[in-house]
């Protein structure tokens, strides 16, 4: 499962309704790159496939394709707004290294 943190859930919900894509569904994945191998990939997508994980949380749709999902599984992600930056950041319970900017993990 894939959850939000409270503090995410606000932020995503607030940039769904700014940008109108309330009806929309907040799409997880990753790809191969950033200097741990592989980077987190988040945002807004209208179409669910067959083969998608779907999770849903207090009316947002959380979805992930099946290959990224073996990854993924157990993350949290949660909303930093900080001196440095504010964010998402992914806790993710199967990444073994990542790096310091926390966008890019290796399993």
């Amino acid at each position: 499962m894939i959850t939000l943190s409270g503090t995410a859930h606000t932020k995503v919900k607030t940039i769904m309704d700014s940008e109108q894509k309330s009806d929309w569904n907040l799409r997880m994945g990753v790809r191969g790159g950033g200097c741990s191998g592989m980077n987190y990939v988040l945002g807004f997508d209208n179409q669910v496939s067959e083969d998608d994980q779907v999770f849903e949380q207090d009316g947002i749709k959380l979805v992930c394709d099946m290959k990224s999902y073996l990854y993924l599984n157990g993350t949290e992600i949660d909303y930093e707004d900080g001196l440095n930056g504010s964010g998402f950041v992914f806790k993710n319970p199967n990444a073994k290294r990542s790096c310091g900017c926390g966008q890019s993990f290796s399993s």
